[in-house]
C-alpha cells in the first residue's frame, strides 16, 4: 500500500516537472489571447519588446513567471488544486468549529481522535498537493523571494510549517501529558464531596465517567444519550460547572435534575489554576486560530489585492 501510494506520487511530481520549452511561446500567448509580435518587436517573438511585453513584463514582476504546461499537466494540476482545497476547507473549518464554538476546553483534557485523525490527514494531503501546486506554478525558486506573489506563498508556507509542528508538540506531548495527569489524579466514584479540580476528572471520555454540577450539586450524565463522550450538542462538556450555562439553554433545569445525584460541590477557597500543559494548550490553540485568518487574509491579497 505505501509502495504504491509512493509510486503514485512520484509520477504526479515527474510529470508536473518535465520540461515543456517547446511549448512555452505558445503557453503564454494562450494565457494572453494575443500574438507574439504583440509582445515582441519581432512577429516570430523573442528579442526586444513592444510597449505592451514590457507592461506584461512588469505584471510578472509583481504575479511571478507561470511555469508553462501541457493540456495533461494543466488537468493534472486541476484536480490537485481541487483536493488541496476542499482539504483546506476541511481543516480549517474543524479549527474554526473548535476554537470559536466550543472553545480549546473541548480538547484540553486530552484531543480527540476523530480531530487528531482528520487533522494530520488534513496536514499530510496539504503538505504533498501544496508541494506540487508550487512545482506547477513557478519555473524557478527565485520566484520565491522575488515577485509580490512567491512573497506571499512563502509567509503562508512558514505558517503552514509553523502550525504542523505546533500540531506535533499537542499530539506527541502536551496531548500524553493531560492523559497522564488525569489518569494520575483519578476519584473514585463512590466519593460523594466534589472539589471543581475533582470534577474535572469525570470528563466522560475514553471510560470515565460523566458528570456535571448544577447549584452546587453533581449529577451524573455518563448513560445520557444526550452526553455521548462527555459533550453535549458538542458544545458543553461533563466535568464543569454548567449553573450559569444552563441560563441560555433551550430547556429547563428539570433535564438536569432528573438525572442521578451521586453529590455535592465544595468550595475549596483555592483560586482555580490551569496546568502548565493545558496554558501551552491554550497558546497553541489560539495561535493556530490567528494562523487561520493570517492565511486566508493572504490568500485575499493575492488574488483581489
Amino acid at each position: 500500500m505505501n509502495k504504491w501510494f509512493f509510486n503514485i506520487n512520484l509520477f504526479l511530481i515527474v510529470l508536473l516537472i518535465i520540461p515543456s520549452i517547446s511549448f512555452a511561446t505558445t503557453e503564454y500567448a494562450r494565457q494572453t489571447g494575443m500574438s507574439c509580435n504583440q509582445c515582441h518587436i519581432d512577429p516570430m517573438g523573442g528579442g526586444s519588446l513592444t510597449h505592451v511585453g514590457k507592461q506584461f513584463l512588469d505584471d510578472i514582476k509583481i504575479k511571478g513567471l507561470y511555469r508553462p504546461l501541457t493540456s495533461t499537466q494543466r488537468v493534472v494540476r486541476f484536480f490537485i488544486g481541487y483536493i488541496h482545497l476542499i482539504t483546506a476547507i476541511a481543516w480549517f473549518g474543524t479549527i474554526l468549529y473548535v476554537h470559536i464554538l466550543l472553545k480549546p476546553a473541548y480538547a484540553a483534557r486530552g484531543l480527540p481522535r476523530g480531530e487528531l485523525f482528520l487533522g494530520w490527514l488534513s496536514i499530510i494531503i496539504l503538505a504533498i498537493t501544496g508541494t506540487l501546486l508550487t512545482i506547477s506554478r513557478i519555473p524557478t525558486w527565485k520566484v520565491l523571494c522575488t515577485t509580490r506573489f512567491g512573497i506571499l506563498l512563502s509567509i503562508k508556507i512558514i505558517l503552514f510549517i509553523i502550525m504542523t509542528g505546533t500540531a506535533a508538540i499537542v499530539t506527541f506531548v502536551i496531548g500524553p501529558r493531560l492523559k497522564r495527569k488525569i489518569a494520575a489524579t483519578g476519584i473514585p466514584t463512590e466519593k460523594k464531596e466534589f472539589t471543581v479540580q475533582d470534577l474535572h476528572g469525570f470528563d466522560g471520555k475514553e471510560g470515565r465517567p460523566a458528570y456535571i454540577a448544577y447549584k452546587g450539586k453533581i449529577y451524573d450524565v455518563t448513560n445520557s444519550k444526550l452526553w455521548k463522550d462527555g459533550s453535549h450538542v458538542k458544545k458543553h462538556l461533563a466535568g464543569h460547572d454548567l449553573t450559569d450555562v444552563l441560563k441560555t439553554a433551550p430547556h429547563g433545569e428539570e433535564k438536569i435534575l432528573s438525572m442521578p445525584e451521586v453529590g455535592i460541590l465544595v468550595e475549596t477557597g483555592i483560586k482555580e489554576t490551569r496546568p502548565m500543559p493545558v496554558k501551552i494548550f491554550y497558546i497553541f490553540a489560539y495561535t493556530n486560530l490567528a494562523f487561520v485568518f493570517l492565511i486566508t487574509f493572504i490568500i485575499a491579497l493575492w488574488r483581489w489585492g
